[in-house]
């Protein structure tokens, strides 16, 4: 079976293809949620608001400990690891 032969893409194609990156990302990102709850016996720890929660897949949050805020930092900026 041959396939069909693709023509590369314009630069304008790739750049409509580009935005939505975000979109597909973000998509990813809950869908990967969803199935770490299900698959996991319905628990996932994050940190949400200086605070490390085990969310359940029945809405309820059990608060497991605080933590300290992140730091903000500017787009660009290489971090280095402290040994």
């Amino acid at each position: 079976m041959n396939s069909p032969i693709r023509q590369p893409l314009s630069e304008h194609a790739m750049q409509i293809a580009e935005r939505s990156f975000p979109k597909h990302a973000a998509s990813s990102g809950h869908k990967a949620y969803k199935a770490t709850l299900s698959l996991t016996g319905a628990v996932v720890v994050k940190t949400s608001q200086g605070q490390m929660v085990e969310r359940r897949s029945d809405g309820t949050s059990i608060v497991i400990k605080q933590i300290p805020l992140g730091k903000r930092v500017k787009s660009g900026v290489t971090l280095k690891r402290v040994k």
